[in-house]
């Protein structure tokens, strides 16, 4: 692929970086090192104009939402807790794969003394998914291990992300409300898709082509 522009690409170690790198690879863009084991945050790649910055994946889109990376792929859970400003998002990579749920203990029933507690990291997404239900819930914020709240007495019940279902089922728990299907996103910086419009679409468009397996 040849590029009339430079493009940074913002990804994150782990799963979605894996499944995304195939992806990439059609387009002719694949790491010159491997980000498990450099301690590098910018790689290079097999193409000269193009290189991944590789920092956590909740802060994918701010990287590209300010213009510090021009594309990044992000979870459409990170996408909805940040709220997507400055974004545009041209395509399902069809990834990574799972829902975002409440869950709770098959037994449990709402407190009548005191609004439901909800455990979660996806504070927006729950804030706006049980307000658009009319009902009041009180907001605990973790970082992980959520299954753990219910047991403990922490919260009634979590909002967390479901794959197979096995860790809610080893702890006791199961899924009792859908809020959203999640899968892996590419995001574009909207300056970005005016400036390098034809480097970014040239990449799109592969990237496209990989998704549906053409």
């Amino acid at each position: 692929m040849n590029l009339n522009a430079s493009l940074t690409i913002a990804l994150s170690k782990g799963r979605i970086f894996e499944q995304t790198l195939p992806l990439l690879a059609h387009a002719g863009v694949e790491p010159l090192e491997d980000p498990e084991t450099s301690r590098k945050l910018i790689l290079e790649t097999t193409n000269p104009r193009v290189k991944f910055v590789i920092i956590r994946a909740s802060d994918v889109p701010t990287y590209v939402q300010y213009g510090a990376a021009d594309l990044g792929v992000a979870g459409k859970d990170v996408l909805l807790e940040h709220g997507g400003e400055g974004l545009y998002e041209p395509l399902d990579l069809e990834i990574a794969r799972c829902r975002l749920m409440v869950a709770g203990l098959p037994d449990s029933r709402p407190p009548s003394s005191r609004r439901l507690r909800i455990a979660t990291k996806y504070v927006h997404c729950a804030e706006r998914y049980f307000a658009a239900k009319g009902q009041q819930v009180e907001i605990i914020k973790l970082y992980g291990s959520m299954e753990l709240a219910p047991l403990v007495g922490l919260a009634d019940q979590i909002v967390d992300l479901v794959e197979s279902g096995n860790t809610l089922k080893a702890n006791g728990l199961v899924p009792l409300e859908h809020i959203a299907d999640i899968s892996s996103r590419l995001v574009v910086n909207k300056a970005s898709w005016k400036m390098k419009h034809e480097a970014v679409t040239g990449l799109l468009e592969l990237l496209r082509e990989a998704v549906g397996g053409e």
